[in-house]
């Protein structure tokens, strides 16, 4: 499925409490050549959050149509609600020169690299169990049957792991970041060509 261009598609995935979408959010703001699927969900917004800019946010009926035109590159369902990539933009950054960043969870990962063998798939993952269980319990945002249910979750989404290209440990933010800067720019510098 790879288009004329050098694009480069990059799927950034880790349980809840990894930092992944601290470490995204970073990123994205000190390379403003970097690309972002937005992801499409069924859940509500939560506070702060805008429609366009963190997800498109859509009924579930108009998911379900979107689904059975397919629009998706990727979808899945998580907790309840459904959350899907738009297959648009990553065609129109393969065929460009554009490098498109993804924060999609393990299932999503894997349609991607189906779909788009060429993506590089990269990792992030908590320094052990109970940081990631601390992180959690900082939100504040959930039940505790919520909080459990997340916590198994993660254990089995840190399992797959050895899917990926790359794994990055986020013990210390700023390592982390740094060694995931050096991934992507080397991602940049391969457009068209191997996998790590």
């Amino acid at each position: 499925m790879r288009g004329h261009g050098q694009g480069a598609i990059i799927v950034i995935s880790g349980p809840s409490g990894s930092g992944k979408t601290t470490m995204v959010n970073r990123i994205l703001e000190e390379d403003p050549e970097l690309a972002y699927s937005v992801s499409a969900t069924t859940r509500k917004p939560r506070q702060g959050e805008v429609d366009g800019r963190d997800y498109r946010f859509l009924t579930r009926e108009e998911f379900q149509r979107r689904i059975d035109a397919g629009e998706f590159a990727e979808h899945a369902e998580s907790f309840g609600n459904l959350y899907g990539t738009p297959a648009g933009p990553l065609r129109e950054a393969l065929e460009s020169d554009r490098v498109i960043l993804l924060d999609i969870d393990v299932q999503g990962a894997r349609q991607i690299r189906r779909k788009f063998p060429e993506s590089v798939l990269i990792f992030i993952r908590p320094p052990d169990i109970r940081t990631l269980m601390e992180r959690l319990r900082k939100r504040h945002s959930e039940t505790e049957e919520q909080f459990q249910a997340r916590v198994k979750r993660a254990q089995a989404e840190l399992d797959c792991a050895d899917e990926y290209d790359c794994v990055v440990v986020n013990d210390r933010l700023e390592r982390a970041l740094s060694e995931l800067r050096n991934l992507i720019g080397r991602t940049k510098e391969r457009r068209g060509g191997e996998r790590y």
